[in-house]
């Protein structure tokens, strides 16, 4: 972390073998083959189902002054912005802050309401890293998925802590946490275990 700065942190929910997602996500399937009906509901039933149980961990996740996020969790559309596409989450992102998604292909900021805007950044994660902590003004910044970006950001030595959410459910195959990332030096800070999930959060020392 650098001195004068938040800290960089990532959430994300994974099954107990690992996956955030199944293979085949398509739009109308957006976390593929997920033992039900692609919408990643009982990967995400602790978020739904039981949101007052994990309150404190929702919170969390909505915190960061700016976040970051692949495009493929942005959305489906690839390669050049043939639509409008403005993310799954309606017109009111529950982000409320500047997002910075990665992207190959260029495109103006898309403001949206309650204070989301997205930002489209075509250099890198170090870029996009460093516009997301000017913009959180010495904040923490958010790493949001999906695994493929976090683990590029693990790989690069970049995040700080890592908050595992381990679904007691399995994929098989799919987009794993840590696949390409070398061996990491973790310090588990703390864990609590809920009905629907167990919460796991890391130090990454190295």
């Amino acid at each position: 972390m650098t001195e004068g700065t938040g800290r960089v942190v990532c959430d994300i929910t994974v099954t107990a073998d690992g996956y955030s997602a199944g293979l085949n996500q398509t739009e109308q399937r957006p976390f593929g083959d997920d033992g039900g009906d692609g919408s990643g509901d009982a990967l995400h039933a602790w978020m739904f189902k039981t949101p007052d149980e994990n309150r404190a961990e929702i919170d969390q996740i909505v915190s960061a002054k700016a976040f970051i996020m692949g495009r493929n969790m942005f959305g489906p559309v690839r390669g050049e912005w043939d639509r409008q596409w403005n993310g799954w989450w309606g017109q009111d992102p529950p982000f409320h802050r500047p997002v910075f998604v990665l992207t190959h292909h260029a495109r103006e900021p898309q403001l949206m309401d309650g204070g989301t805007t997205f930002h489209f950044v075509t250099d890198g994660i170090e870029s996009a890293l460093a516009q997301a902590r000017a913009a959180a003004g010495g904040g923490d910044v958010a790493i949001g998925g999906g695994a493929t970006t976090i683990n590029q950001y693990l790989a690069a030595g970049l995040i700080d802590e890592l908050r595992v959410h381990i679904a007691p459910l399995m994929f098989g195959a799919g987009t794993r946490l840590f696949e390409g990332v070398p061996p990491l030096k973790l310090e588990q800070v703390k864990s609590r275990a809920a009905s629907l999930v167990t919460h796991v959060t890391y130090r990454v020392l190295s």
